[in-house]
């Protein structure tokens, strides 16, 4: 059955190790009461509790949540992408994760229309990856990269080509309702597309008026809490179930229309009325 979660870094909002302990702290109590029992954050969270991982277990035992998934960045160095996020991979895997999202940090703005694919950029993403989620399936971990706005890997061809050039067996997709229809793709068929490979979603919302006046990164501010767009999420449920998947759905606001607790209660009661889970 597929699980229910969301994100939790936009609640952290300072870098100062104990108001992030604390914030952390506040995310996981405010999902749980909404109804999330699991969440994802940033893989940085990591640097608070290196020293003991076994505090941030016992953090998500105590407010009931489920830590699943960690979301870590690339960079163009190969080598120092993949040192970090192996510390991270290990981390997870003490704290009892089972997937770990990745992306490019990104290079630039450039919708899909407006560059081509670069090949040698998006061959360092999977060598990286490739490399990395053979080092993951190891430790029990799931390697999904998320294709995104303002990186090498974001459009049709781009994903088309880092699919071609990745291992099946190591690396997964964790594909992305809003960023999807910012690339002019039907989520839907790109589910069926690749749907043996999805193993994680995010879910989002696009107010497409919005978009239709957006330039550049402004663009990622036409996203939505769910029921708030045009984006069809029955019909993304439907096509997940006919692939099969059994992962989590999990929902992801960048910038709240109000608050992080109105965006995860909002989303929470949309998912529960019609999506039925």
């Amino acid at each position: 059955m597929m699980k229910v979660a969301y994100t939790g870094w936009t609640w952290i909002t300072s870098h100062e190790p104990e108001a992030a302990k604390h914030l952390l702290e506040q995310s996981f109590r405010e999902c749980k009461f909404l109804g999330y029992d699991y969440v994802e954050n940033f893989a940085f969270i990591r640097d608070y509790y290196a020293e003991d991982p076994q505090e941030l277990v016992q953090l998500a035992k105590d407010c009931g949540v489920n830590l699943c998934n960690l979301y870590g960045h690339f960079t163009f160095d190969v080598e120092k992408s993949l040192e970090t996020a192996k510390q991270q991979i290990d981390f997870l895997a003490e704290i009892g994760g089972k997937w770990y999202n990745c992306q490019n940090g990104g290079f630039g703005d450039d919708g899909p229309s407006e560059r081509p694919t670069n090949p040698e950029m998006v061959d360092k993403m999977c060598e990286i990856t490739n490399r990395l989620g053979e080092y993951a399936k190891e430790k029990g971990i799931t390697v999904c990269f998320h294709p995104h706005y303002g990186t090498c890997v974001f459009s049709q061809s781009d994903i088309d080509y880092f699919a071609a050039h990745t291992n099946p067996e190591y690396v997964s997709f964790c594909l992305d309702t809003a960023h999807t229809t910012l690339a002019g793709i039907c989520p839907v068929e790109l589910i069926h597309q690749y749907g043996s490979r999805i193993a994680y979603m995010h879910l989002k919302d696009v107010d497409t008026y919005a978009l239709s006046k957006a330039e550049g990164p402004q663009k990622m501010g036409s996203f939505r809490a769910l029921g708030h767009g045009t984006v069809n999420f029955p019909a993304v449920k439907a096509a997940l179930e006919e692939e099969g998947f059994d992962g989590v759905l999990c929902v992801e606001l960048y910038r709240p229309e109000v608050c992080n607790f109105h965006s995860a209660e909002v989303s929470r009661i949309y998912i529960r009325d019609v999506l039925g889970l």
